[in-house]
Protein backbone atom coordinates (compact mmCIF):
# COMPACT_ATOMS: atom_id res chain seq x y z
CA UNK A 1 0.00 0.00 0.00
CA UNK A 2 1.28 3.50 -0.91
CA UNK A 3 0.94 5.34 2.40
CA UNK A 4 1.24 8.81 0.87
CA UNK A 5 -1.62 8.12 -1.55
CA UNK A 6 -3.73 6.64 1.26
CA UNK A 7 -3.18 9.70 3.45
CA UNK A 8 -3.94 12.10 0.62
CA UNK A 9 -7.16 10.23 -0.14
CA UNK A 10 -8.52 10.21 3.41
CA UNK A 11 -6.97 13.27 5.06
CA UNK A 12 -10.07 15.38 4.42
CA UNK A 13 -12.25 12.83 6.27
CA UNK A 14 -9.92 12.84 9.28
CA UNK A 15 -9.79 16.62 9.35
CA UNK A 16 -13.59 16.78 9.13
CA UNK A 17 -13.92 14.32 12.04
CA UNK A 18 -11.46 16.38 14.07
CA UNK A 19 -13.44 19.55 13.31
CA UNK A 20 -16.72 17.96 14.41
CA UNK A 21 -15.12 16.79 17.67
CA UNK A 22 -13.90 20.34 18.38
CA UNK A 23 -17.37 21.87 17.96
CA UNK A 24 -18.43 23.58 21.17
CA UNK A 25 -22.08 23.85 20.23
CA UNK A 26 -24.46 20.92 20.12
CA UNK A 27 -24.28 18.99 16.85
CA UNK A 28 -27.30 18.86 14.57
CA UNK A 29 -28.81 15.50 13.71
CA UNK A 30 -27.07 15.43 10.33
CA UNK A 31 -23.72 16.33 11.92
CA UNK A 32 -24.12 13.62 14.57
CA UNK A 33 -24.81 11.04 11.87
CA UNK A 34 -21.77 12.28 9.94
CA UNK A 35 -19.60 12.01 13.06
CA UNK A 36 -20.63 8.38 13.61
CA UNK A 37 -19.94 7.49 9.97
CA UNK A 38 -16.54 9.21 10.03
CA UNK A 39 -15.66 7.50 13.32
CA UNK A 40 -16.37 4.09 11.82
CA UNK A 41 -14.44 4.91 8.64
CA UNK A 42 -11.44 6.27 10.57
CA UNK A 43 -11.36 3.18 12.78
CA UNK A 44 -11.16 1.05 9.63
CA UNK A 45 -8.42 3.29 8.21
CA UNK A 46 -6.44 2.85 11.44
CA UNK A 47 -6.77 -0.92 11.18
CA UNK A 48 -5.57 -0.91 7.55
CA UNK A 49 -2.54 1.22 8.39
CA UNK A 50 -1.62 -0.93 11.41
CA UNK A 51 -1.75 -4.14 9.38
CA UNK A 52 -0.37 -2.98 6.02
CA UNK A 53 1.90 0.03 6.43
CA UNK A 54 2.49 0.84 10.12
CA UNK A 55 3.68 4.37 10.66
CA UNK A 56 4.13 5.35 14.36
CA UNK A 57 3.28 9.04 13.93
CA UNK A 58 0.19 8.48 11.80
CA UNK A 59 -0.96 5.55 13.93
CA UNK A 60 -0.68 7.67 17.06
CA UNK A 61 -2.67 10.51 15.52
CA UNK A 62 -5.46 8.27 14.27
CA UNK A 63 -5.56 6.31 17.55
CA UNK A 64 -6.18 9.54 19.47
CA UNK A 65 -8.77 10.63 16.93
CA UNK A 66 -10.64 7.30 17.16
CA UNK A 67 -10.53 7.38 20.98
CA UNK A 68 -11.96 10.92 21.07
CA UNK A 69 -14.64 10.00 18.56
CA UNK A 70 -15.63 6.90 20.49
CA UNK A 71 -15.95 8.98 23.66
CA UNK A 72 -18.17 11.45 21.83
CA UNK A 73 -20.31 8.72 20.28
CA UNK A 74 -20.79 6.55 23.37
CA UNK A 75 -20.74 9.31 25.98
CA UNK A 76 -19.52 9.08 29.55
CA UNK A 77 -21.01 6.34 31.68
CA UNK A 78 -21.15 6.46 35.46
CA UNK A 79 -21.28 3.45 37.70
CA UNK A 80 -24.46 2.98 39.73
CA UNK A 81 -25.92 0.62 42.28
CA UNK A 82 -27.55 -1.18 39.37
CA UNK A 83 -24.03 -2.07 38.14
CA UNK A 84 -23.21 -3.54 41.55
CA UNK A 85 -26.39 -5.61 41.48
CA UNK A 86 -25.68 -6.79 37.93
CA UNK A 87 -22.14 -7.76 38.91
CA UNK A 88 -23.20 -9.75 41.97
CA UNK A 89 -26.16 -11.41 40.25
CA UNK A 90 -24.58 -12.16 36.89
CA UNK A 91 -20.97 -11.10 36.26
CA UNK A 92 -19.16 -12.60 39.25
CA UNK A 93 -21.01 -15.93 39.49
CA UNK A 94 -20.77 -16.31 35.69
CA UNK A 95 -16.99 -15.85 35.76
CA UNK A 96 -16.60 -18.36 38.60
CA UNK A 97 -18.94 -20.84 36.90
CA UNK A 98 -17.03 -20.58 33.62
CA UNK A 99 -13.76 -21.35 35.44
CA UNK A 100 -15.15 -24.40 37.27
CA UNK A 101 -13.22 -26.83 35.03
CA UNK A 102 -10.07 -25.23 36.37
CA UNK A 103 -10.79 -24.59 40.05
CA UNK A 104 -12.62 -27.84 40.83
CA UNK A 105 -9.68 -30.07 39.73
CA UNK A 106 -7.37 -27.60 41.49
CA UNK A 107 -9.40 -28.00 44.69
CA UNK A 108 -9.45 -31.81 44.51
CA UNK A 109 -5.75 -32.17 43.73
CA UNK A 110 -4.75 -29.61 46.37
CA UNK A 111 -6.86 -31.34 49.03
CA UNK A 112 -5.24 -34.68 48.21
CA UNK A 113 -1.77 -33.11 48.43
CA UNK A 114 -2.58 -31.50 51.80
CA UNK A 115 -3.94 -34.83 53.11
CA UNK A 116 -0.83 -36.73 51.95
CA UNK A 117 1.46 -34.13 53.52
CA UNK A 118 -0.52 -34.35 56.77
CA UNK A 119 -0.30 -38.16 56.77
CA UNK A 120 3.43 -38.11 56.00
CA UNK A 121 4.21 -35.59 58.76
CA UNK A 122 1.88 -37.24 61.27
CA UNK A 123 3.34 -40.75 60.81
CA UNK A 124 7.05 -39.87 60.60
CA UNK A 125 8.58 -38.59 63.86
CA UNK A 126 11.82 -37.70 62.07
CA UNK A 127 9.91 -35.29 59.84
CA UNK A 128 8.27 -33.72 62.89
CA UNK A 129 11.71 -33.32 64.49
CA UNK A 130 12.91 -31.43 61.40
CA UNK A 131 10.05 -28.95 61.81
CA UNK A 132 10.62 -28.04 65.46
CA UNK A 133 12.04 -29.34 68.72
CA UNK A 134 9.85 -31.77 70.72
CA UNK A 135 9.20 -29.15 73.42
CA UNK A 136 8.08 -26.64 70.81
CA UNK A 137 5.79 -29.21 69.19
CA UNK A 138 4.17 -29.92 72.55
CA UNK A 139 3.62 -26.20 73.06
CA UNK A 140 1.91 -26.04 69.68
CA UNK A 141 -0.32 -29.10 69.98
CA UNK A 142 -1.21 -29.45 73.66
CA UNK A 143 -4.71 -28.51 74.90
CA UNK A 144 -4.76 -24.75 75.14
CA UNK A 145 -1.61 -24.62 73.01
CA UNK A 146 -0.73 -22.19 70.25
CA UNK A 147 -2.86 -23.90 67.60
CA UNK A 148 -5.96 -23.28 69.71
CA UNK A 149 -5.13 -19.87 71.16
CA UNK A 150 -4.17 -18.50 67.73
CA UNK A 151 -7.83 -17.92 66.89
CA UNK A 152 -8.52 -16.00 70.10
CA UNK A 153 -5.19 -14.20 70.49
CA UNK A 154 -6.60 -10.88 69.23
CA UNK A 155 -9.94 -9.06 69.45
CA UNK A 156 -12.40 -10.71 67.06
CA UNK A 157 -12.96 -7.68 64.83
CA UNK A 158 -9.24 -6.93 64.44
CA UNK A 159 -8.45 -10.60 63.84
CA UNK A 160 -11.18 -10.91 61.21
CA UNK A 161 -9.88 -7.80 59.42
CA UNK A 162 -6.32 -9.12 59.46
CA UNK A 163 -7.36 -12.53 58.14
CA UNK A 164 -9.49 -10.96 55.42
CA UNK A 165 -6.62 -8.72 54.28
CA UNK A 166 -4.10 -11.59 54.17
CA UNK A 167 -6.43 -13.95 52.30
CA UNK A 168 -7.55 -11.27 49.85
CA UNK A 169 -3.92 -10.53 49.06
CA UNK A 170 -3.18 -14.23 48.47
CA UNK A 171 -6.20 -14.56 46.17
CA UNK A 172 -5.25 -11.41 44.27
CA UNK A 173 -1.69 -12.71 43.79
CA UNK A 174 -3.04 -15.95 42.34
CA UNK A 175 -5.12 -13.99 39.86
CA UNK A 176 -2.49 -11.41 38.92
CA UNK A 177 0.45 -13.83 38.68
CA UNK A 178 -1.56 -16.24 36.57
CA UNK A 179 -0.43 -14.27 33.53
CA UNK A 180 3.08 -15.72 34.03
CA UNK A 181 1.89 -19.07 32.60
CA UNK A 182 0.39 -19.94 36.00
CA UNK A 183 3.72 -21.02 37.54
CA UNK A 184 3.69 -18.59 40.53
CA UNK A 185 0.11 -19.70 41.23
CA UNK A 186 1.29 -23.28 41.75
CA UNK A 187 3.92 -22.06 44.22
CA UNK A 188 1.38 -20.04 46.23
CA UNK A 189 -1.06 -22.94 46.21
CA UNK A 190 1.58 -25.43 47.39
CA UNK A 191 2.62 -23.13 50.25
CA UNK A 192 -1.01 -22.98 51.43
CA UNK A 193 -1.38 -26.76 51.24
CA UNK A 194 1.94 -27.25 53.02
CA UNK A 195 0.82 -25.04 55.92
CA UNK A 196 -2.44 -26.96 56.12
CA UNK A 197 -0.65 -30.32 55.93
CA UNK A 198 1.84 -29.36 58.64
CA UNK A 199 -0.92 -28.33 61.02
CA UNK A 200 -2.96 -31.48 60.37
CA UNK A 201 0.09 -33.73 60.66
CA UNK A 202 1.35 -32.27 63.93
CA UNK A 203 -2.07 -32.27 65.59
CA UNK A 204 -2.68 -35.81 64.32
CA UNK A 205 0.57 -36.98 65.87
CA UNK A 206 -0.72 -35.63 69.20
CA UNK A 207 -4.08 -37.45 68.72
CA UNK A 208 -5.84 -34.10 68.38
CA UNK A 209 -6.83 -34.14 64.70
CA UNK A 210 -10.51 -33.73 65.66
CA UNK A 211 -9.66 -30.50 67.49
CA UNK A 212 -7.70 -29.26 64.49
CA UNK A 213 -10.56 -29.96 62.10
CA UNK A 214 -13.02 -28.33 64.49
CA UNK A 215 -10.92 -25.17 64.36
CA UNK A 216 -10.19 -25.14 60.62
CA UNK A 217 -13.42 -26.32 58.99
CA UNK A 218 -15.80 -23.54 60.16
CA UNK A 219 -13.98 -20.87 58.15
CA UNK A 220 -11.64 -23.06 56.10
CA UNK A 221 -14.27 -24.53 53.78
CA UNK A 222 -15.24 -21.15 52.33
CA UNK A 223 -11.75 -19.68 52.61
CA UNK A 224 -10.05 -22.53 50.77
CA UNK A 225 -12.77 -22.57 48.12
CA UNK A 226 -12.05 -18.89 47.46
CA UNK A 227 -8.32 -19.65 47.19
CA UNK A 228 -9.01 -22.54 44.81
CA UNK A 229 -11.26 -20.33 42.66
CA UNK A 230 -8.53 -17.67 42.53
CA UNK A 231 -5.88 -20.26 41.67
CA UNK A 232 -8.03 -21.92 39.01
CA UNK A 233 -8.89 -18.58 37.43
CA UNK A 234 -5.21 -17.60 37.48
CA UNK A 235 -4.21 -20.87 35.83
CA UNK A 236 -6.88 -20.35 33.19
CA UNK A 237 -5.50 -16.88 32.53
CA UNK A 238 -2.01 -18.34 32.12
CA UNK A 239 -3.26 -21.01 29.74
CA UNK A 240 -4.88 -18.31 27.61
CA UNK A 241 -1.38 -17.14 26.68
CA UNK A 242 -0.57 -20.63 25.42
CA UNK A 243 -3.89 -21.41 23.75
CA UNK A 244 -6.08 -18.35 23.07
CA UNK A 245 -8.49 -20.40 20.94
CA UNK A 246 -10.19 -18.67 17.99
CA UNK A 247 -9.47 -15.23 19.46
CA UNK A 248 -6.27 -13.29 18.98
CA UNK A 249 -3.90 -13.71 21.93
CA UNK A 250 -4.27 -10.02 22.78
CA UNK A 251 -8.08 -9.99 22.80
CA UNK A 252 -8.26 -13.34 24.64
CA UNK A 253 -5.91 -12.11 27.35
CA UNK A 254 -7.85 -8.84 27.66
CA UNK A 255 -11.18 -10.67 27.97
CA UNK A 256 -9.95 -13.22 30.50
CA UNK A 257 -8.02 -10.55 32.39
CA UNK A 258 -11.12 -8.39 32.81
CA UNK A 259 -13.08 -11.43 34.01
CA UNK A 260 -10.26 -12.27 36.45
CA UNK A 261 -10.39 -8.73 37.83
CA UNK A 262 -14.10 -9.18 38.47
CA UNK A 263 -13.38 -12.49 40.21
CA UNK A 264 -10.83 -10.75 42.44
CA UNK A 265 -13.42 -8.17 43.53
CA UNK A 266 -16.06 -10.84 44.15
CA UNK A 267 -13.68 -13.06 46.09
CA UNK A 268 -12.80 -10.14 48.36
CA UNK A 269 -16.46 -10.21 49.47
CA UNK A 270 -16.39 -14.01 49.89
CA UNK A 271 -13.21 -13.81 51.95
CA UNK A 272 -14.78 -11.07 54.07
CA UNK A 273 -17.44 -13.61 55.07
CA UNK A 274 -14.88 -16.34 55.80
CA UNK A 275 -12.80 -13.82 57.78
CA UNK A 276 -15.84 -12.90 59.86
CA UNK A 277 -16.47 -16.59 60.57
CA UNK A 278 -12.81 -17.09 61.53
CA UNK A 279 -12.85 -14.05 63.79
CA UNK A 280 -16.20 -14.54 65.51
CA UNK A 281 -17.33 -18.17 65.08
CA UNK A 282 -14.14 -20.29 65.15
CA UNK A 283 -12.96 -19.06 68.60
CA UNK A 284 -16.49 -18.89 70.03
CA UNK A 285 -17.83 -21.13 72.74
CA UNK A 286 -20.28 -22.84 70.38
CA UNK A 287 -20.17 -26.64 70.22
CA UNK A 288 -17.90 -28.02 67.52
CA UNK A 289 -20.85 -29.35 65.51
CA UNK A 290 -22.46 -25.91 65.49
CA UNK A 291 -19.28 -24.15 64.38
CA UNK A 292 -18.67 -26.66 61.60
CA UNK A 293 -22.36 -26.46 60.66
CA UNK A 294 -22.05 -22.71 60.12
CA UNK A 295 -19.05 -23.31 57.87
CA UNK A 296 -20.91 -25.96 55.87
CA UNK A 297 -23.91 -23.66 55.41
CA UNK A 298 -21.66 -20.84 54.18
CA UNK A 299 -19.91 -23.20 51.75
CA UNK A 300 -23.16 -24.63 50.38
CA UNK A 301 -24.60 -21.14 50.02
CA UNK A 302 -21.61 -20.05 47.92
CA UNK A 303 -21.69 -23.16 45.70
CA UNK A 304 -25.44 -22.78 45.19
CA UNK A 305 -24.93 -19.13 44.32
CA UNK A 306 -22.28 -20.03 41.73
CA UNK A 307 -24.09 -22.96 40.15
CA UNK A 308 -27.61 -21.51 40.14
CA UNK A 309 -27.01 -17.83 39.35
CA UNK A 310 -23.72 -18.40 37.52
CA UNK A 311 -25.05 -21.27 35.42
CA UNK A 312 -28.14 -19.27 34.50
CA UNK A 313 -26.04 -16.23 33.56
CA UNK A 314 -23.66 -18.27 31.39
CA UNK A 315 -26.54 -19.94 29.58
CA UNK A 316 -27.89 -16.45 28.90
CA UNK A 317 -24.57 -15.50 27.30
CA UNK A 318 -22.80 -13.73 30.19
CA UNK A 319 -19.05 -14.45 30.37
CA UNK A 320 -18.12 -12.35 33.38
CA UNK A 321 -16.46 -9.83 31.05
CA UNK A 322 -17.57 -6.23 30.64
CA UNK A 323 -20.59 -5.53 28.50
CA UNK A 324 -20.00 -4.71 24.85
CA UNK A 325 -20.77 -1.04 25.48
CA UNK A 326 -18.14 -0.84 28.24
CA UNK A 327 -15.17 -2.37 26.40
CA UNK A 328 -12.51 -0.48 24.53
CA UNK A 329 -13.17 0.10 20.88
CA UNK A 330 -12.37 -2.88 18.76
CA UNK A 331 -11.53 -1.93 15.21
CA UNK A 332 -12.00 -4.39 12.34
CA UNK A 333 -8.84 -6.13 11.20
CA UNK A 334 -7.91 -6.00 7.54
CA UNK A 335 -7.87 -9.36 5.79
Amino acid sequence: MDLDVFVSTHRAEWDRLDALLRRRRRLTGAEADELVALYQRTATHLSVIQSSAPDPQLTGRLSQLVARARSAVTGTRRASWRDVTQFLAYGFPAAVYRSRRWWIPTALLSTVIAALLGWWIGTHPEVQASIAAPSELRTLTRPGGEYETYYSSHPAAAFAAQVWTNNAQAAALCLVLGVFLGLPVLVILFENMLNLGVGAGLMSSADRLDTFLGLVLPHGLLELTAVFVAAGTGLRLGWTLIDPGPRTRRSALAEEGRAALGVAIGLALVLFVSGAIEGFVTPSGLPTWARIGIGVVAELAFLTYVYVLGGRAVRAGDTGDLGADERSASVPMAA
